[in-house]
Parts: structure tokens; C-alpha cells; sequence
């Protein structure tokens, strides 16, 4: 290991790790935010916690100082996103999905409605999703990589800033689309952790290595038992 491998891990986890509340409440998500201190300013809020406690729970990460990435998934009418997206940005939101599936003119209206400090992500293909089980909505003769990326053209041509993938496919997106396509990788297991429902994981090392711009990390933090210790051994990793 490197004398400065540490240094690297812990720059690394500052710039690029996202910690995701998957918890009912804000009262819960404050345990974790208290609990890993300073070694974490970026946080999602997906779809359980904003259900639960809605914008405040925006606004008690921001007047925490932490940065928001507002995982809803928005996938409606356009004119429907495009409010939902204003909505959003007015709130503070750092990085707000859509699902690509929504189709290009979809995409366009949430990265139009949004002001400078907000960016549009695409969500291609769930982590959860096996490619041998694909759902009947996409092409299931098509490789699900070429899937991702034939969605992720139509995202970023749209004016989406990025797109949501899993670790394996960030290289062949980056190959395709260039450095300037964001990639935020959920599904972020230690080697020989449990994957849960995610059926395309990968571990810290291999999401960096391909390129990934953001990892996503949820249950290998939050599911610890100290999760501040759980995060800093995902990060200095043997891999990592």
C-alpha cells in the first residue's frame, strides 16, 4: 500500500461519496448525519424519506451544510417533470433524477426547469435489474450495456448533465460520451459484502477505476453497527 494511500481514500470519499438515507424519517436520517460528522457532506434523499417527511428533510441537510442529491426518479408528462424539477431546485437540490425511460422531450423539460445549482441525472437501468431477467418494457435483444447506452444518448442530448448506472457499464459510457457525462453509481458493496437486492454491484475500487464520478452508498454504512467506521473501511479498502 502506498504511504499516501490514505490521504487518497479519504479525498476520494469527500469528493465523490454520497451516503443515501434510506430511513422513514427526519429524526433517523440526523442520527446518521450527527454520527458521520464531517467525514461526509453529500447525502441522498430517495423516495422512502421524501414519502415520509418531504422538504424538510431537504432543508435540515442544507442548514446542516451538507449537499442534497434528490433521488425521485421523475417520470411523467413533461409538464409535470418540468414543475416537479422547479420544485426541486427551489428546494436547493444538488443532483435530482429522472428516469430516462421518460423519453428525450421529458428529459429536456426537467433540465430546463432547473436553475444553475441543480443538475438533471438520467436513470438508464436499476442496479437491481439481472440482465438474463430484464422487464418486458426494455429490449431484450439488445445487451443490457448497449441498453444504457442508447438511454444515456437520448438523456444527454436532451440536456441531462449525467446519468445513473451501474459500476460496470461506467467505462463503455465514458468511452462513448466523454468525461463531461456525470456518472453516479449506486449499488457500492466491500468485496464479499452482501449484495442484497442489488444484482450489479461493485466495490469502491472498481466504480473509481472505471470512471465513476459519484458512488452511492447505503445499507454497507447505514446498515453498521458504527457506521462512521463502516464508511472509512469502505473507502480504505485492500482495493481502494
Amino acid at each position: 500500500m502506498r504511504v499516501d494511500a490514505g490521504a487518497d481514500a479519504a479525498r476520494a470519499a469527500a469528493a465523490r461519496g454520497i451516503v443515501a438515507l434510506d430511513v422513514p424519517g427526519v429524526a433517523e436520517a440526523g442520527r446518521f448525519v450527527d454520527a458521520l460528522g464531517e467525514a461526509v457532506g453529500f447525502y441522498k434523499i430517495g423516495l422512502e424519506l421524501f414519502t415520509a417527511a418531504g422538504p424538510p428533510a431537504v432543508a435540515d441537510l442544507a442548514g446542516r451544510g451538507k449537499r442534497v442529491f434528490l433521488d425521485l426518479k421523475l417520470h411523467d408528462i413533461p409538464s409535470t417533470v418540468a414543475g416537479a424539477a422547479r420544485a426541486a431546485s427551489r428546494l436547493g437540490a444538488t443532483l435530482l433524477t429522472v428516469h430516462a425511460g421518460g423519453g428525450g422531450d421529458m428529459v429536456r423539460a426537467a433540465a430546463q426547469a432547473v436553475d444553475a445549482r441543480t443538475r438533471v441525472i438520467a436513470v438508464t437501468a436499476l442496479t437491481s435489474l439481472d440482465p438474463a431477467r430484464l422487464p418486458p418494457h426494455f429490449r431484450r435483444d439488445w445487451p443490457l450495456e448497449e441498453i444504457v447506452l442508447a438511454l444515456a444518448e437520448e438523456a444527454l442530448t436532451a440536456g441531462a448533465a449525467g446519468i445513473v448506472c451501474a459500476g460496470t457499464e461506467v467505462e463503455k459510457v465514458k468511452r462513448r460520451f466523454g468525461p463531461e457525462c456525470a456518472c453516479v453509481v449506486p449499488g457500492i458493496r466491500p468485496r464479499g459484502g452482501a449484495k442484497h437486492d442489488q444484482a450489479r454491484a461493485v466495490t469502491p475500487a472498481e466504480a473509481l477505476r472505471a470512471g465513476a464520478d459519484y458512488l452511492v452508498i447505503g445499507r454497507a454504512v447505514t446498515a453498521a453497527a458504527d457506521p462512521l467506521a463502516a464508511w472509512h473501511a469502505l473507502w480504505a479498502g485492500e482495493d481502494a
